[in-house]
């Protein structure tokens, strides 16, 4: 250690020192040098400064109050540190109970999630939510709705193991088009949308980035094949799915309030035609296929007008399930 105590050296001690006493009750002149890795007496110097260290009143001049006190009598006899009043830091803006509770549940929902395997770093941030609140905050608790608990465990530790040691994954995959491929992928990322999970990653079958719904891959397995693409050298698009030159064109009509729903599918500076309450829009998808499910989440508000192969595809999907029903009785 360096016998010279520099005056930047005091300054940075005694800006650590005041909020590490205000998270201990009473802490000892020793324990406290252990932790900032000085000699003791440069405590006993700095807590003799914070003593008479505060902001002055309306007045400009110090009064009792406008100052920092210690238990004088510990510090002196026992060589403990009390501190008994604090100034201008109980001024600093504080969340409210319910704001300290909304932020610690998204922390609760983010430490659920699989690609956050050390959780430490969130535990410490909720207990200082908790302390720091103006009020204790309510007690709530994150539904496993949206968790791994509906994505399927095993495939969750199979993907966040690969991601955690950089190595590929193979897994045959069930694609829009209902035929099974086998893929090898270097996994990317894990991530949710509504009750959807999905793999981002480099795909080695099309050279490319692409996404992967959990619920359609099977037989899912790690390899000890390291990757080739790793979370610098790719850029992933900040939508789960994005739009490419080769993707085909479709125009759909829908309620012009349900328009934010294809977001995802829009082109930047893509034109609509407004009628009244009904708007037209042309949205790109990777095959037509792909239309069946958008267009199951929106029944009854979208119309497929163009081209006619998309209006086929779409038809004879919905004729083929309006006949499951044919013969059954009310």
């Amino acid at each position: 250690m360096s016998a010279v105590f520099r005056a930047q050296d005091k300054l940075a001690l005694l800006l650590a020192l005041v909020p590490y006493l205000l998270d201990h009750d009473r802490v000892s002149v020793t324990d406290a040098a252990a932790h900032f890795g000085v000699e003791p007496e440069r405590i006993r110097d700095a807590v003799s400064l914070i003593a008479v260290s505060g902001v002055p009143g309306e007045t400009k001049q110090y009064q009792h109050g406008d100052l920092f006190d210690i238990a004088w009598d510990e510090f002196l006899d026992h060589d403990t540190i009390v501190l008994t009043h604090q100034v201008a830091l109980d001024d600093a803006p504080r969340f409210s109970a319910r704001e300290a509770a909304a932020l610690i549940a998204g922390l609760q929902y983010l430490a659920a999630l699989p690609e956050h395997g050390k959780r430490d770093a969130i535990a410490t941030l909720m207990a200082k939510l908790t302390r720091g609140a103006s009020a204790a905050p309510s007690q709530l608790a994150v539904s496993e709705t949206a968790t791994a608990a509906d994505a399927g465990v095993e495939q969750l530790d199979i993907l966040q193991t690969s991601v955690s040691r950089g190595t590929q994954v193979e897994f045959s995959y069930l694609n829009a088009r209902g035929e099974r491929e086998s893929r090898r992928v270097d996994p990317l990322r894990i991530e949710s949308v509504d009750q959807d999970w999905y793999l981002r990653g480099w795909c080695h079958l099309r050279n490319a980035v692409r996404t992967f719904r959990l619920d359609r891959i099977t037989e899912l397995r790690g390899t000890e094949q390291p990757v080739s693409r790793h979370g610098d050298d790719v850029v992933l698009p900040s939508s789960l799915f994005a739009v490419s030159e080769n993707d085909l064109r479709v125009e759909l009509e829908l309620p012009s309030d349900a328009l934010p729903v294809l977001s995802d599918y829009l082109t930047p500076g893509a034109r609509t035609k407004r009628d009244g309450d009904r708007v037209r829009v042309t949205i790109r998808v990777s095959h037509y296929h792909g239309l069946k499910r958008l267009v199951a989440g929106l029944p009854g508000l979208v119309t497929v007008i163009a081209p006619d192969e998309a209006r086929r595809v779409v038809a004879e999907w919905a004729a083929a399930g309006s006949a499951q029903y044919d013969g059954d009785e009310d």
